[in-house]
């Protein structure tokens, strides 16, 4: 009677070579489909992006970048978001000094027209220099939002 004695290769840090050919199979598996679920995110999302920028059907018209933007003058008093047309007496500062203490500090200079009070975004110096006086403004409304190009005492 013979006896024989399958043999399996084994590499020098005593794997066989069956085992670490399975391991390799199965990370270049998982790696490829990790490819491919990239790739199907990536044409999706592509397609989601291309959809949001069509207009709707029956809508008459570009986009709004298209539409003419139209100048607009604005009158009111030239304060910040934060005081309105109440500066606080407490800080003992005049509305202007206390508009530009209030801007410096992180709020955004406002304009107040009766109960409305409009954003404004423009060229700092411009605006500093007429802080806390009655003003009118020639610039495009957008929303609560004005962008100055023009900033005259009244």
């Amino acid at each position: 009677m013979r006896i024989v004695l399958k043999h399996t290769a084994r590499t020098s840090t005593g794997v066989s070579s069956t085992r670490a050919r399975f391991w390799f199979e199965t990370i270049a598996l998982v790696c490829g489909i990790a490819c491919a679920v990239a790739l199907l995110f990536a044409v999706l999302g592509a397609a989601a992006g291309a959809a949001a920028e069509e207009p709707e059907s029956g809508q008459v018209g570009g986009s709004p970048s298209t539409v003419p933007v139209r100048l607009q003058s604005f009158e009111g008093l030239l304060t910040d978001t934060q005081c309105g047309a109440k500066h606080s007496a407490a800080m003992g500062k005049a509305p202007a000094d206390c508009t530009r203490a209030c801007v410096h500090g992180g709020e955004q200079f406002a304009l107040v027209d009766g109960d409305a009070l409009y954003v404004i975004e423009g060229d700092l110096p411009m605006l500093k220099g007429a802080a806390g006086q009655r003003v009118r403004i020639s610039g495009t409304l957008n929303g609560r939002k004005i962008s100055a190009t023009s900033v005259f005492k009244t």
